[in-house]
């Protein structure tokens, strides 16, 4: 069940299933929070760097942060959450990936860096995995046209449900980015 509050207790012992979820894009984060929930573990949702903050003070034992949120970068809640609780996991989402990026994030103490959209798979599995070798792939990743309509809606969500800034940015012409958002999405395989 997802939590838009500070849990009552703070974080205690192994085995603990709370994961602090920040990030600005609400459809997102919704979607997400449900998919980590139904996969054990106890969401605290939260929109902005000011709320993971005060979330800081008694970190669970997970942390999802997206890189770019209204009000300023998730890397900024990283040394907090690390400093209260030093054997948390972090995990860093962004839509905008690129490696010095990734490089800060496991500097500041990430110990991953998923590219948006990701699944709820790959980001409990960077949740858990030991770091000692890379994860192995999805048994179900999403296709290539999943991954091109998540980015488009997301822009689209960017740009207030704007077509014709949404085409602008994407370099598309604005009647084809109209007959994209007109299909369902891809369904999953």
């Amino acid at each position: 069940m997802s939590q838009d509050s500070i849990p009552d207790k703070p974080a205690d012992t192994d085995g603990e299933r709370t994961v602090l979820l920040a990030d600005d894009d609400v459809a997102f984060r919704t979607r997400l929070a449900r998919a980590i929930e139904q996969r054990g573990f106890t969401v605290i949702s939260v929109g902005s760097v000011a709320e993971a903050l005060t979330v800081a003070s008694r970190p669970p034992a997970y942390a999802v942060l997206d890189l770019r949120m209204g009000d300023g970068s998730g890397l900024d809640v990283v040394g907090p959450l690390r400093k209260a609780r030093p054997d948390i996991r972090i995990v860093i989402l962004t839509g905008y990936g690129n490696i010095a990026t990734a490089v800060s994030a496991v500097k500041e103490g990430a110990v991953d860096y998923l590219s948006k959209p990701a699944d709820a798979d790959a980001v409990v599995q960077a949740l858990l995995s030991s770091g000692k070798k890379l994860p192995p792939p999805p048994s179900n990743p999403m296709s290539a046209d999943r991954v091109r309509w998540e980015h488009i809606q997301r822009i689209f969500e960017q740009c207030d449900r704007n077509v014709s800034e949404t085409a602008r940015r994407l370099n598309m012409h604005r009647r084809t980015l109209q007959r994209i958002l007109g299909k369902h999405a891809p369904r999953e395989q």
